[in-house]
């Protein structure tokens, strides 16, 4: 079943039932009220009766009944019987209604239990123990209530009618109500058929209202772009795996083979250590790709206090080690906290590649092996800028920067295979943070980096 379909249902039979509910309250508190109000109406007629009676001992029966055909206050249907202290019969209205078990009724009548009411059918019976004049009666009046009938059979008339009006009203208001709520998921499922992971940048289209609907949209959304780069990452690994590797793995091999026959020492040397350092790159190039598949794929990572500025300094130790003409200069601004403004919550082994892939990048395209490095806090956040100068990237290529394998025009003959920066670039995005280039028309290449503290 739909979920429209069951929005219908379900509302439907909540609401009439509440509807049905209230007015079968409403029927029986009005068939109450008309019992009462009707018994209370013969008790008052059959005290009435007996006042007379006692006042009017003169007065032959049949004048007596005369004068009850006369009253105003006759009831329909009635049969009023009248006994005295003995209990004996000394009364009896003309009608010829029986009264069931007057008996049982004048029985149970005394000081202890003055009032008696029930109902026979739809007619109702009264019992009364009355004193006048320190004379004992007791009275028992029988009757109809046609006009409190005829309202309760006007009553439940109109709440049918009533009850057919609404159940229409709501019935039309639920298809219209089921409808509006499941059109944004009915306009979902209709754009799910028009996304596929194969081309980037399919997304659903971000509802108006900020309710449940928009909030799944947006999860949606980033499960969709995470399945898309990873997807993405696959399709380029793929491409240049079969494009890349396999070039560089042949010149290796072929570079192998013409050593094999070479027989001038010197030149077997200098082959060797070209090919080492080929290899080299090679190995780094599958472990960047290794590292950013594992990056793509991974659900959760440990994240634990980091001092920003210990890691940047270790890595310029490491760098030192193998460049050692290299100089970083570390500036801090003077408003930086010395603690709580150089710490975020990170992974340690992601952030270590980020500073060794940015520090890396300083000294291979540096053209005065030096690069300045200054930590500044901007807000909640912990900004981190290294730069250095060399030739700069054209802004032409900075949207692709991060993409994929991209080597631009500066990296002209420097070894390398484009992959450091897209796997800063994950990283960032894992710790939420972000990364920018910008560049001067003095030669300046800077990249920061924002973590929030």
């Amino acid at each position: 079943m739909k979920i429209r379909q069951r929005i219908l249902i379900n509302f439907s039979i909540l609401s009439l039932s509440v509807v049905g509910f209230a007015f079968l309250l409403i029927f029986a508190v009005f068939s109450n009220y008309r019992r009462e109000e009707y018994q209370q109406r013969i008790k008052d007629h059959t005290i009435s009766t007996i006042t007379n009676l006692s006042e009017a001992k003169q007065i032959n029966h049949n004048v007596l009944q005369s004068m009850n055909k006369l009253n105003i206050n006759k009831l329909f249907k009635e049969r009023t019987l009248l006994f005295n202290t003995r209990k004996e019969l000394i009364y009896s209205s003309i009608n010829d209604t029986r009264v069931e078990f007057s008996k049982e009724i004048l029985k149970s009548l005394g000081p202890d239990v003055p009032l008696l009411e029930s109902h026979e059918g739809d007619t109702d019976i009264v019992g009364v123990y009355f004193v006048f004049n320190k004379e004992i009666y007791f009275g028992i009046t029988k009757a109809y209530d046609a006009f409190g009938f005829s309202k309760l059979a006007f009553l439940k008339n109109t709440l049918f009618i009533l009850f057919g009006i609404i159940a229409a009203i709501i019935l039309i208001t639920s298809f219209l109500l089921s409808n509006r709520i499941t059109e944004p998921i009915v306009s979902m499922a209709k754009a799910l058929e028009n996304i596929t992971i194969h081309e980037e940048n399919q997304f659903l289209p971000i509802p108006k209202g900020q309710d449940e609907i928009y909030l799944l949209t947006i999860r949606f959304n980033e499960l969709m772009k995470r399945l898309q780069d990873s997807f993405s990452f696959q399709k380029h690994a793929v491409h240049h795996i079969s494009h890349e590797l396999k070039t560089p793995i042949a010149i290796l091999v072929s570079n192998l083979e013409r050593l094999e026959s070479e027989k001038d020492p010197l030149k077997l040397l200098i082959g060797i250590r070209e090919q080492k350092i080929d290899t080299h790159l090679l190995g780094e190039m599958v472990n960047a790709l290794l590292e950013i598949a594992k990056v793509e794929t991974h659900a959760k990572l440990s994240f634990q206090a980091i001092r920003m500025d210990d890691l940047v300094f270790d890595g310029i130790s490491e760098m030192k080690k193998i460049h050692p003409k290299f100089k970083f200069d570390v500036r801090f601004d003077s408003k930086l906290d010395s603690y709580n403004g150089l710490s975020i919550q990170g992974n340690f082994r992601l952030l270590k590649m980020v500073i060794q892939n940015l520090l890396m990048n300083c000294i291979n395209y540096s053209s005065n092996n030096r690069s300045e490095i200054s930590f500044k806090n901007q807000g909640r956040k912990l900004i981190l800028q290294i730069s250095n100068q060399g030739k700069n990237i054209s802004h032409s290529e900075v949207p692709y920067l991060f993409q994929h394998f991209f080597r631009g025009e500066n990296s002209q003959g420097k070894r390398g295979f484009g992959l450091g920066l897209v796997l800063v670039h994950k990283i960032m995005q894992l710790h939420s943070g972000e990364i920018a280039y910008e560049s001067t028309k003095d030669h300046e290449n800077k990249f920061t980096l924002s973590f929030m503290n």
